[in-house]
């Protein structure tokens, strides 16, 4: 009777060998992915806040309160125009970068190998360490400034706007142009040469090549190192935290900033949980527009 059994054990582990190689990874997949996302659906719903007993059914109260709150506004105001900004200058310096380095020469890797670093620092570290260059009265950019200008500059980098976002700015650039330039020179190396030869053949000048040649082959690594630039840049929340705290008040609240205080600083869970729903909607939104663009991009 034991013979039987554990044959039969055998056989069905034989037949079931394939899934249960992936059962851990499944049942791990579930305990942090999709039970926390089912159990953020019912927190919306309710008043789940460390400040007030219970947890009562309140329906759609915790996304009217994020909507009509100025400071979640103005934290999605600053979010799109900081994202905007560093990756538009992330590519241009990050094109401009690729282009430079694309033919071989003498000393390219040392070179490369020095712009790409900053991609492997924490933006925790990023962060710390642009706030202690700026940082008044002891970080040295003022000092500088002031030798090269010949008067005294006292500009208060994370305390007084705009010159908080022009340090976010600075240290985000820093972080995540060389991702760009990585993206796009491989982009660069993988046009066909034979296209630039007949172009010279046909008395096509260096700026006629580059429009109707480069900028034509590489639009979909344009859109490919775009898309997760914006992907990850919406996100902004270490080197503003490190920073500027969000300061000055609330200026320099990103969205993530914004629901990090209101969850974990303010307590109120519910409505950090709402509004962490509304900007992924409109996460989603932007990611529907960016791929499908992406997938119609062509070489041509």
């Amino acid at each position: 009777m034991n013979a039987n059994r554990l044959n039969a054990l055998s056989e069905w582990t034989d037949r079931h060998f394939k899934w249960l190689l992936v059962a851990p990874a499944v049942l791990l997949i579930l305990a942090l992915s999709v039970y926390p996302l089912l159990f953020s659906v019912w927190v919306l719903f309710v008043n789940y806040d460390f400040t007030v007993p219970g947890h009562g059914f309140v329906g759609l109260r915790n996304f009217t309160r994020v909507l009509a709150d100025p400071v979640a506004r103005w934290s999605l105001w600053v979010t799109v125009l900081l994202s905007t900004i560093n990756v538009a200058i992330e590519f241009l310096l990050g094109l401009a970068l690729a282009l430079a380095m694309v033919k071989s020469f003498r000393g390219r890797g040392i070179i490369m190998s020095l712009i790409i670093i900053p991609l492997f620092i924490s933006p925790v570290i990023v962060g710390q360490a642009w706030a202690l260059l700026l940082q008044r009265p002891f970080g040295p950019t003022n000092y500088i400034l002031s030798q090269v200008l010949g008067f005294e500059v006292t500009i208060g980098w994370l305390t007084q706007a705009p010159w908080n976002f022009i340090a976010l700015i600075l240290a985000d650039v820093w972080q995540w142009t060389p991702f760009m330039f990585v993206i796009l020179l491989a982009g660069l190396t993988a046009i066909p040469p034979n296209l630039y030869e007949a172009a010279e053949l046909d008395g096509v000048d260096g700026w006629r090549a580059f429009w109707w040649i480069t900028l034509p082959q590489l639009a979909p690594m344009i859109l490919l190192a775009i898309t997760f630039r914006i992907l990850d840049a919406v996100r902004l929340f270490d080197t503003i935290f490190v920073m500027t705290g969000g300061g000055p008040g609330t200026n320099t609240y990103s969205s993530s900033f914004y629901l990090y205080t209101l969850g974990f600083t303010q307590f109120h869970l519910s409505e950090a949980t709402a509004g962490a729903w509304i900007f992924l909607v409109l996460t989603a939104i932007l990611i529907t527009f960016l791929v499908r663009r992406l997938l119609r991009a062509e070489p041509t």
